[in-house]
């Protein structure tokens, strides 16, 4: 990534890799929700981040905290379920976190993300093992710092990021569900994996594509 940072040309890329994945994969969050919730996951966070992009285009933010603030303002107000709230304060707090910059740089940005994911406790008290989001974003925040701290750049730590999102994704198959309306299946949401940790998988996945232009 250039000068390793983050600018809004590069956050805006993640936006819209995010966007193009959980568009692609629809029918698989709408599978994964359908087993354990409402099967409204993929529509939601197609609609979502429909918006997201629609918002950008229209009104393009001057710095990357405005940005990530837009963004989660849309997704507060324009999609349901929980995912909508949950994704819209993870974005909130690293717009809130990074402040009115042009760009960041890697460790700003990981502050940025941890931030985001202290939102996500904020506002669904979820903990590890819980069969929630969380179950991806925290393993993918740790491995992300720690590539930081053992001299890696953005795109390296990205990347760790992405393998341990999806670790953690692929390891909410085997958890009861403790929160939300996966919660009300008991063990019968043993086998299945998180919709949410899913998502999750694909934001990593879209971030590290984002930052793998040198």
């Amino acid at each position: 990534m250039s000068n390793g940072t983050m600018d809004i040309d590069h956050c805006t890329s993640w936006l819209e890799g995010f966007r193009e994945r959980v568009t692609a994969q629809q029918p698989y969050l709408t599978e994964l929700d359908s087993a354990i919730g409402d099967a409204d996951h993929g529509a939601n966070m197609v609609r979502g981040m429909a918006a997201v992009m629609d918002k950008i285009a229209a009104a393009p933010a001057a710095t990357v905290g405005e940005l990530f603030k837009g963004v989660g303002m849309t997704l507060v107000t324009s999609v349901g379920g929980a995912s909508g709230p949950l994704y819209g304060t993870f974005f909130l707090r690293i717009g809130m976190n990074v402040g009115e910059v042009a760009q960041c740089d890697a460790p700003t940005f990981a502050a940025g993300l941890r931030a985001g994911l202290g939102g996500l406790v904020d506002r669904g008290k979820a903990e590890a093992g819980d069969k929630t989001m969380f179950d991806a974003m925290a393993p993918a925040l740790d491995a992300f710092d720690a590539d930081l701290a053992s001299g890696g750049d953005l795109h390296s730590a990205a990347t760790a990021a992405s393998e341990a999102a999806n670790l953690g994704r692929d390891a909410t198959r085997d958890l009861l569900a403790r929160k939300g309306r996966a919660s009300y299946l008991g063990e019968r949401s043993i086998g299945h994996i998180d919709p949410g940790s899913a998502s999750t998988g694909l934001l990593f996945e879209a971030l590290a594509e984002a930052t793998a232009d040198g």
